[in-house]
């Protein structure tokens, strides 16, 4: 018999480093949700810009019952034809001769920047080990990637970190160049900042951190678990960026909710991650690279990636047509189905309360920061499910507004 678990076995069982919602949801079909009671949702939020192709997709539902039948794990003393399929894929469809694959979006950057630094090693020595990155920039939670990161309270109480690691503004070229030397090894950047509020890089600063990084022989780092796999509406941020990088990272929609990541690379870079060098059990897995490369395959057509510049548009207009209403937002902000909502300085830190609205009308969104709401629907949510949630969303604007102007 299963035994029924409810929002406080949370915490009576589990750590506290998360504030999970009141709701549990229970089952999910495309854009929807429902929870314990029932209650249907709409889902904006599709799990922190993870399940781009929706719940329960029929084909990579299909994909999984097949492969679960075939071979789930055999560990990298052997390869396995799912995961060669799938780096074939990566490489025919990006800049990358290389795919290293691992399990989230944190261990791919956590190899990307231990590949900087092996690359550097091998071809100018142990001086050359400085990584830049740049303030409100977030590339996961272990202690290097927290520490390259540019949010200071994430790296609160687990000090030392490691060492070497400098940062600068954002779209600001005169301050890295101030900062960037022969002892950099890499600069490594979001080209759309997520978690830092959907900030998307200037394609003449992209460009000029191209030509910075080339000037000082230093690699270029993309990291763009959240913006890749068609959510700004190419396969890949960069390809609108103008600028091709060294290392790119990507995971989260990789597998739709199955935990996949992959570090992808030049040959001459990835040389440098020779026999031994590093290593994941899990990565790479048949399961995980079947699901993914079902993924791509949906993905990467002109149908869905077109249709992402489609309901941007349908998310501005909603927002905008909102804002006219209620006079909330002073921006409204970034790239395909990555979109955020800046408040008004007078409503500053209070992002997270739109949210809590927003759920009680039924419909699911997330914050980025404090004063940022964040957008990242599934890549091919219906037009009428966009419409009817941003009905819902007008009614937690309107008790949002009305709560604070009290």
């Amino acid at each position: 018999m299963t035994e029924q678990v409810t929002r406080a076995t949370f915490d009576e069982v589990m750590f506290p480093n998360y504030a999970p919602a009141a709701i549990i949801p229970v089952r999910g079909e495309g854009s929807r949700l429902w929870d314990q009671e029932g209650k249907e949702y709409i889902d904006f939020a599709g799990g922190i810009a993870v399940t781009a192709l929706g719940h329960s997709h029929p084909v990579l539902v299909d994909t999984m019952r097949e492969q679960a039948g075939k071979l789930w794990h055999l560990s990298n003393v052997m390869t396995n034809e799912p995961a060669l399929r799938l780096a074939q894929k990566l490489t025919q469809k990006t800049f990358a001769d290389r795919v290293f694959f691992a399990n989230s979006g944190a261990e791919a950057n956590e190899a990307a920047f231990k590949l900087a630094r092996r690359y550097a090693f091998d071809h100018f020595g142990p001086e050359k080990n400085e990584i830049i990155s740049f303030y409100q920039s977030f590339h996961g939670r272990t202690l290097f990637t927290v520490s390259v990161g540019g949010q200071a309270k994430y790296k609160e109480g687990f000090e030392p970190t490691p060492g070497g690691i400098k940062h600068c503004a954002y779209n600001d070229i005169e301050a890295l160049k101030a900062l960037i030397s022969d002892k950099t090894c890499a600069v490594v950047m979001e080209p759309i900042q997520g978690e830092g509020g959907i900030i998307p890089a200037d394609k003449v600063f992209a460009k000029a951190v191209r030509e910075l990084c080339d000037e000082h022989k230093a690699l270029l780092v993309f990291d763009e678990v959240q913006s890749g796999v068609g959510r700004t509406g190419t396969l890949y941020a960069y390809e609108q960026t103008g600028v091709t990088p060294d290392i790119l990272t990507t995971a989260k929609a990789l597998g739709n909710g199955f935990p996949v990541g992959a570090m992808i690379a030049t040959e001459e870079v990835a040389k440098s991650l020779a026999f031994g060098t590093h290593g994941s059990t899990y990565g790479g897995n048949p399961m995980a690279a079947a699901i993914a490369e079902a993924v791509i395959d949906i993905v990467d057509t002109p149908e869905v990636l077109e249709g992402v510049n489609k309901r941007h548009q349908l998310f501005v207009d909603a927002l905008t047509a909102i804002n006219e209403k209620y006079d909330v937002f002073k921006d409204i902000r970034g790239m395909g189905l990555l979109v955020g909502a800046e408040v008004k300085d007078e409503l500053a830190g209070h992002a997270k309360d739109f949210l809590a609205n927003a759920a009680q009308e039924g419909l699911l969104v997330l914050v980025a920061g404090p004063n940022v709401i964040r957008f990242t629907p599934s890549l091919i949510v219906p037009e009428a499910d966009i419409k009817e949630g941003f009905e819902r969303f007008e009614r937690a604007v309107a008790k949002t507004a009305a709560d604070l102007k009290k």
